[in-house]
């Protein structure tokens, strides 16, 4: 059954990469480097966030497209320091560093307008608790990034994910779509959220997923996956 639902889902999954393959030939056509998309990546990471923060419906539903700009551009940085061979180590983590500033400014800008919306703090919290989560997620990265370039066959992050590892069991599996197809394709789910007014439902779940996923990443077990 396993092997049955593998090749669909590499397929389909995640659904950014059918928006990166559309951007990525334009970008190559282009004078723009592959940390200058990060910074684009950012920017409408930042842009989300602030329409997030002021806790309306459209504003809500503007945000998450600009969210989506922000991922598809975030995949298509590495796609086009790929082909253009302008990998480096400094472009891998600056990427990673925008990664978390666009996670942890959308938690808590969502909490924020969540909050003044209802008038109720405790939204804010979360937001701040699920940002938190992020950020000691992204700490344990630089640790494990660290610790992986002082062994001998070592390089940067586009080179090591050349020997990425495939999940086989159903354990493996769960752990696949919750470490990287769920968090891949997380500005879909908050643009349907967003659409029935309905991303505060984020809050609850990603204080808590947060921290779990995290614990979870300080296991050898959830890491080596790539997309």
């Amino acid at each position: 059954m396993i092997q049955k639902l593998k090749k669909p889902l590499i397929q389909l999954f995640p659904l950014v990469r059918h928006l990166s393959s559309l951007l990525t030939p334009f970008l190559l056509k282009v004078l723009i480097t592959p940390n200058q998309i990060t910074s684009l990546s950012l920017i409408f990471g930042l842009l989300s966030a602030i329409f997030f923060s002021l806790g309306e419906y459209n504003a809500g539903v503007i945000g998450a497209l600009f969210l989506i700009v922000s991922y598809t551009l975030d995949n298509c940085d590495g796609e086009v320091a790929r082909i253009k061979n302008m990998s480096s180590d400094f472009g891998a983590k600056f990427d990673d560093m925008v990664d978390w500033i666009v996670d942890a400014s959308f938690f808590i800008a969502l909490g924020y307008g969540t909050s003044q919306s209802n008038s109720q703090i405790f939204w804010l919290w979360l937001g701040i608790i699920a940002a938190s989560g992020a950020f000691i997620d992204y700490i344990i990265d630089l640790f494990y990034h660290a610790k992986n370039k002082k062994k001998k066959d070592a390089g940067t992050r586009e080179e090591q994910a050349i020997q990425h590892k495939q999940p086989k069991s159903k354990v493996d599996w769960l752990i696949f779509i919750f470490h990287k197809l769920s968090r891949a394709d997380f500005c879909f789910i908050v643009l349907v959220l967003a659409l029935f007014e309905f991303t505060y439902l984020l809050l609850p779940f990603a204080a808590i997923g947060a921290q779990i996923y995290w614990i979870t990443d300080l296991f050898e077990r959830a890491r080596g996956y790539h997309l």
